[in-house]
């Protein structure tokens, strides 16, 4: 229920999924699609594909190795990471198993301490951003988990937290996040030096407050439909936070992905790279760190493949002209 769950009567959740339904692809054909680059930078790091894996708690409770699966197979397939505050390994047993570009990613909370220590522990690790959630302000209302409540087995604690919030009931420590402002952000920032990562954007005029204080990247979000129920889809959102941007910073999406195409659909859409969570989550439970990998091998094949339909040679020369609204299907040159 943890992970399949969503806020309220799950619209939201539904929607992200139904939202790359509302386009549909206008291939070329006779292209040389023969040498497809499927590769691209992220925040300078060179990846094998756009797509990373989303930072999602507590996924201890799918796997024994939990995040440090994770992060090998994100290794294994080249491919970036967020890791979650609320992850069952710690910041250091998850840099230590991979080789892949991490980002350390922390909610919003009164306790800036702490948060500063999480940021100098995820630097001194070697991660290559700090990606601040900042949809969370308080825990959105989830049907599912207030009837069946999420209980850690023995052994399975958020690692990252203080000794006296490791295990749930010993205190909350997600609170006062609906105190933060941006000015809170700047003073995070400014005790790092690894680049700003804003993740939970959605309305246009957050996006451009995101850049103007020093985010490098922005991830177009709502939770995967686990905050605010009908909040927009995130690819609905997203033609809108691009423009806004112009291009001062990557853009980047989650929610929804499950296909090659879907992935496709959001290059077209003006997005750099999408990130998965649920996808990479069952693929954890199913088999660990071969089940992830085998996620992200399905997703490469696939967008290989659809590229090579659609007449797409470069994941960072999509054609916005690939895609036309369902609703308004038009052939014309």
């Amino acid at each position: 229920m943890y992970v399949a769950g969503g806020a309220g009567d799950e619209r939201t959740m539904r929607e992200n999924i139904e939202a790359f339904a509302r386009w549909r692809f206008l291939p070329r054909v006779l292209v040389d699609t023969s040498a497809r680059d499927l590769s691209t930078t992220i925040l300078g790091r060179r990846v094998t594909m756009p797509i990373g894996i989303a930072p999602f708690a507590l996924q201890g409770l799918l796997d024994p190795d939990g995040e440090v699966a994770t992060a090998r197979a994100a290794t294994a397939a080249g491919v970036f990471m967020g890791l979650s505050m609320g992850s069952n390994r710690t910041i250091e047993d998850v840099a230590e198993a991979a080789t892949c570009p991490l980002w350390f990613q922390p909610y919003v909370t009164e306790d800036h301490a702490l948060m500063r220590d999480l940021a100098a522990r995820a630097e001194a690790a070697g991660y290559a951003a700090l990606c601040v959630t900042v949809d969370s302000p308080v825990s959105g209302r989830r049907d599912g988990a207030m009837r069946e409540p999420v209980e850690l087995p023995e052994g399975v604690v958020w690692a990252n937290m203080p000794a006296d919030l490791q295990r749930p009931g010993r205190g909350k420590w997600l609170t006062g996040g609906d105190r933060y402002g941006w000015t809170d952000l700047d003073r995070l920032s400014a005790a790092t030096s690894l680049p700003l990562v804003v993740k939970g954007i959605l309305a246009p005029a957050d996006a451009i407050l995101a850049v103007e204080h020093g985010a490098r990247a922005i991830v177009v979000s709502n939770h995967g439909g686990r905050q605010l129920d009908d909040s927009i889809a995130t690819l609905d959102a997203l033609p809108a936070i691009v423009a806004a941007v112009a291009g001062q910073a990557e853009v980047l999406m989650d929610g929804g992905i499950r296909r090659g195409i879907d992935v496709l659909k959001a290059l077209a859409l003006g997005a750099h790279a999408v990130l998965i969570g649920r996808a990479a989550a069952w693929g954890l439970a199913a088999a660990g760190q071969a089940g992830v990998e085998r996620v992200l091998e399905m997703l490469r094949i696939e967008l290989s493949v659809a590229m090579a339909i659609a007449g797409v040679t470069d994941v960072e020369r999509v054609d916005p002209g690939l895609l036309v609204a369902h609703e308004v299907i038009s052939t014309s040159a």
